[in-house]
């Protein structure tokens, strides 16, 4: 049950899963993700475990998100890495629906597919270190693992700007979007897991947790946000932040600006369709549509480079504008992948022990 990525810990009635990788911030690979479910399989069914905890190894936070590099590196030698996303967003859903209470610490970086081992826990915990984001547009990707649903469901706009721009908010920022419920201070951390090992995650979560949340400065920015972000075109969004009276609204215009243009606007298109789905599992669904076909345009094997790899910071969009991404493109990235769906939005809501 255990690889040197993931360490597995019983301590009363808690069943600790830590994320091992801390010189990577705890980036996700295939072997992490296989190792987290057979957990969760395991504990699910043991009486012994009544709640599951999850956190990351290290001073820099819980997860950094998917391994990029190695996805990248596997893609560029031909090799194809559907099976991780198959496999990570099947553990996505299977948290959402888990039958004991998980407990997600969010301290530190919490992005990408940090997010989606850690924000549709039923007990999630925010800190003065924490810092959220979907980042995906500046790697010329999509807000996957379910961020569409969380962001679509966010207040306002909030969810939209952050999604576009691939901002990051802090710990009061993620209880506001609905991405966080408690705020801890970070050096109650080892006591509240100390707690959970003797008591029920509401009653451990109480003790520790604010009563009184820090203000949101993302909040404090809704009124031109929900201005500028109320459209459903992205050429006009960016108009819209082009042309306001507000320097923050101008800074997120260069900042959009600067992103894949597919990718921004197939994640506007992706947040408005979550806005009408019932269930994280569409989501899914649909983040698996896209991001199967992203992974082999030529926007995320040139957002990697100049991110991560290169680090020229100095991408080539390809196409280089949003005018320059028609309509007939963006209906072509959802479109129905047939027999190879990941079908989880049409899965029945599995059975105690069993894999969503």
């Amino acid at each position: 049950m255990e690889t040197n990525q993931i360490l597995l810990q019983r301590r009363g009635h808690v069943g600790h899963i830590v994320l091992n990788r801390p010189k990577a911030i705890n980036a996700l690979n295939d072997a992490m993700i296989t190792a987290i479910t057979a957990a969760l399989r395991d504990w699910e069914t043991d009486d012994g475990v009544a709640t599951v905890l999850i956190s990351g190894a290290g001073e820099r936070g819980l997860c950094a998100g998917g391994d990029i590099v190695a996805i990248y590196k596997h893609v560029q030698a031909g090799a194809s890495k559907e099976i991780f996303w198959e496999d990570e967003y099947r553990m996505n859903s299977y948290i959402s629906r888990y039958r004991k209470p998980v407990v997600s610490l969010m301290d530190g970086v919490v992005l990408g597919g940090g997010i989606g081992v850690s924000a549709h826990a039923s007990h999630r915990v925010v800190t003065e270190r924490s810092t959220v984001g979907m980042p995906e547009t500046r790697i010329g990707f999509i807000p996957d693992v379910g961020g569409c649903y969380l962001y679509s469901r966010a207040p306002g706009e909030l969810g939209t700007h952050l999604a576009l721009t691939a901002g990051t908010g802090t710990g009061a920022d993620a209880i506001v979007l609905g991405l966080a419920d408690h705020y801890v201070d970070s050096t109650d951390l080892p006591a509240l897991a100390e707690a959970l090992a003797v008591a029920s995650a509401d009653e451990a979560i109480a003790r520790f947790a604010r009563t009184e949340v820090p203000p949101s400065d993302l909040d404090k920015d809704r009124r031109w946000i929900d201005d500028c972000y109320r459209h459903d075109d992205a050429e006009q969004v960016l108009a819209a932040l082009e042309s306001s009276d507000e320097p923050k609204a101008r800074e997120a215009a260069v900042e959009l600006a600067a992103k894949s243009p597919t990718s921004v606007k197939l994640t506007l298109e992706a947040l408005r369709r979550a806005r009408g789905m019932a269930t994280l599992e569409e989501v899914l669904d649909q983040d698996y549509r896209l991001g199967i076909r992203l992974l082999h345009a030529p926007d995320f094997a040139e957002g990697v480079r100049a991110q991560v790899i290169d680090k020229d910071r100095n991408p080539r969009w390809n196409p280089a504008t949003l005018a320059d991404v028609d309509r007939a493109t963006v209906e072509a990235y959802f479109a129905d992948l047939g027999p190879d769906e990941l079908g989880l939005g049409a899965a029945p809501v599995p059975a105690a022990g069993t894999q969503a």
